[in-house]
């Protein structure tokens, strides 16, 4: 291992966050006069992680497709149109200062120019697939496929597999022919991002303000008339204003359509005493949230007000758990049990009362859920952050509750970042 592997190691791998100040939400805007978010800082951190991942795996080299994982590797993006089509792919191997990044067309000449955190030579252009529009048999995997192996087999370690995160089959296929073991990559690089830094809590933080905001919008808006999509929309301009890169959903679920909750928005109309509940997933420099909120319309009912204050109870109790060395199954015990809110097993009832990682994916490690957590716990580590939720039927037999806290995992418990208030069921446009 080079000295520059040595130094990120040493100096950006185990940083201390000062959990006795409030975290930053900082502006977007570079300054003079105070330290922000660091962005070499950051790559630095991230390329740090995924390296010791793989020294502590048994795999000589990572190959991502995946777009989060690119840009955990180079700091690079190109746009949301680029998630779905396997069109980007990055390779890092063991004891290389490095990644090799593979982009699409002139994409690669603008990094050579415009990322000078990587090698020229290392910003490459490349086509495979493009989700099978490229057929197979026109020769571009192949070629590709030789290649990798070539730049593995100069780094020493073709005699180890090399782990993949997603792929398409017949990208695989010339990879093995092209004498390759391929193995599962990803657990690897989900073990990488499990520890946020302290550039990447300020940038959920700063993604989850804006998600305050939008909050703040959603009461002032939410009254009979208003549809559904129009809520959407206003949500979608409000985010885009502020400097969200991409608003992934914004799910939208009011009256009779929160129970059983769909996961969705349509045109319905709001009319007066709804329960709605509203999920935002959006981010701000790659960093996701999650984030639920529950209103009323006007008035509430006592039915209504009971399934709230389960919600709310279940999550508090959830919370209380959360700090490091607690396991995921002593928060999910906190959960109800699927048929103790109208659910045959916990497979039907899966994301209802749940937890997930959040960073530059909207579901990383930890995921806490009764599907999975009682009977494989796993660990909770200061510099974590997740969301967690909580759902609750109302016995009027359409109306439902749902809440979502963001939290990051400090040296003693947790702290929530996600401010908008929901101690108490809101009630908007109230007579």
């Amino acid at each position: 291992m080079d000295d520059t592997v040595r130094r990120i190691s040493a100096e950006d791998i185990n940083p201390r966050h000062n959990w006795g100040r409030a975290l930053p939400a900082l502006g977007i805007m570079g300054v003079d006069f105070e330290e922000r978010v660091d962005y070499r800082r950051l790559h630095k951190y991230r390329l740090g992680r995924a390296r010791q991942a793989l020294e502590n795996s048994d795999l000589g080299a990572l190959l991502v497709f995946d777009v989060n994982n690119i840009r955990y590797l180079t700091s690079t993006k190109i746009g949301e149109w680029e998630r779905d089509k396997l069109s980007r792919w990055a390779l890092l191997t063991r004891g290389s200062a490095d990644p090799v990044l593979w982009d699409f067309g002139s994409a690669a000449v603008h990094h050579k120019l415009y990322a000078p955190w990587l090698k020229p030579e290392n910003c490459k252009a490349g086509l495979v697939g493009l989700r099978g529009t490229v057929a197979p048999q026109f020769g571009l995997m192949k070629r590709h496929a030789e290649e990798l192996a070539s730049l593995i087999r100069a780094a020493g370690v073709a005699d180890m597999p090399v782990g993949v995160d997603i792929i398409e089959p017949p990208m695989m296929f010339e990879l093995e022919q092209a004498g390759l073991k391929v193995k599962d990559g990803q657990q690897v690089m989900l073990e990488a991002r499990e520890i946020k830094s302290a550039d990447e809590i300020a940038l959920l933080n700063r993604a989850a303000a804006m998600v305050d905001g939008a909050y703040q919008l959603i009461n002032d808006t939410l009254r009979p008339g208003v549809r559904e999509n129009d809520i959407v929309a206003e949500v979608n301009k409000f985010l885009y204003t502020h400097g969200s890169d991409d608003v992934e959903a914004v799910n939208a679920i009011s009256g009779e359509r929160c129970n059983p909750h769909p996961h969705n928005f349509t045109d319905r109309l709001i009319r007066p005493g709804d329960q709605a509940f509203f999920d935002i997933l959006q981010s701000f420099m790659g960093y996701r949230t999650c984030y639920y909120r529950t209103f009323n319309v006007g008035r509430a009912t006592d039915s209504q007000c009971d399934a709230y204050k389960k919600a709310r109870e279940w999550l508090d109790s959830a919370m209380m758990r959360i700090k490091p060395g607690a396991t995921t199954a002593e928060i999910c015990s906190a959960f109800p049990k699927a048929q103790d809110f109208g659910f045959p097993d916990e497979m039907a009832a899966f994301g209802l009362q749940f937890a997930h990682g959040l960073g530059l994916a909207l579901h990383e490690r930890p995921i806490i859920s009764r599907v999975v957590s009682m009977d494989h716990p796993t660990e909770i580590k200061e510099g974590m952050v997740f969301a967690i939720e909580t759902y609750c039927p109302a016995t009027d037999g359409y109306s439902a509750a749902r809440i979502e806290e963001e939290v990051v995992v400090t040296d003693k418990g947790c702290r929530v970042i996600s401010l908008f208030p929901a101690e108490e069921l809101p009630i908007s446009a109230r007579y």
